[in-house]
């Protein structure tokens, strides 16, 4: 990761300014605000990636057969809890491409309109899918421990690095026990240019609640399935930025979550 990068913007601690007022303020919409055209958002966005593409690092396919849910929406919802005494368990690769699915996977395309983005099954401003999704994992059948990246336009994973990393997760968050209990670590990170270039700073609360909507779907989808998991907040963002290699400024980490064995 580039720090230089990340020290440039930070605000020095001594400064008075309260960061969340003025991104809430730099952040509202006003009558006289503009923004691109809707052919100027098309050309734009044709350009960018729809998801990360990690060309040159091993490829898994996905099976394209989900697994069942076994809860309604209304059981997965009431039932839901924050599991933070996860037990290591063994998964499926089907299950796990049942949660990357349900969390944020492709729903549908839109080529019958010309937009050059299918839709997923979260909403998102502008239909512009600012975020990528991570995962750690040493417990899936047949898939080699490591770190992976989701691709939801093509339903597939890509293998960043082999090795189970546990430890370096566990050492990067506040909570370190989590990681230890976890099957499955998840990162949420957010490519802001995707947002930011239609709708400005207001973009970058687009970009926060449509990371929440997937959170609830990591929860409610691991539910239906059986298993435990809990959201983290409380993980040190540069470390783990640089775990999976990202700037921590364009591209970052702005949430995480833990799937794992309920424990009772």
């Amino acid at each position: 990761m580039n720090q230089s990068h990340w020290q440039d913007v930070l605000l020095s601690p001594g400064n008075d300014d309260q960061v969340w007022e003025l991104f809430h303020e730099n952040s509202k919409n006003g009558r006289f605000s503009t923004s691109a055209t809707d052919q100027g958002v098309r050309d734009h966005i044709a350009r960018l990636h729809e998801s990360l593409p990690y060309e040159g690092y091993p490829m898994v396919e996905l099976p394209r057969s989900l697994e069942p849910l076994s809860l309604s929406v209304k059981d997965a919802i009431t039932t839901r809890v924050s599991v933070r005494d996860l037990t290591v368990c063994p998964l499926t690769l089907g299950q796990v491409a049942t949660l990357l699915h349900y969390v944020y996977g492709v729903s549908r395309d839109r080529k019958d309109v010309a937009f050059p983005r299918s839709l997923r099954v979260v909403p998102s401003g502008g239909a512009l899918y600012p975020l990528e999704i991570f995962f750690h994992t040493a417990h899936v059948e047949g898939l080699n421990a490591g770190l992976y990246h989701y691709n939801p336009a093509k339903h597939h994973l890509r293998l960043l690095c082999e090795g189970d990393r546990t430890q370096a997760i566990s050492q990067a968050m506040i909570q370190s026990e989590i990681a230890l209990g976890a099957a499955l670590v998840i990162f949420i990170t957010a490519v802001f240019e995707r947002s930011v270039f239609k709708y400005g700073d207001r973009g970058y609360r687009f970009v926060l609640l449509e990371a929440g909507h997937v959170a609830q779907n990591i929860n409610l989808v691991a539910n239906a399935l059986g298993l435990g998991a809990v959201n983290l907040g409380g993980y040190y963002d540069r470390e783990i930025d640089d775990f999976l290699g990202l700037d921590g400024v364009t591209h970052s980490t702005i949430y995480m979550a833990a799937i794992g064995k309920k424990n009772g």
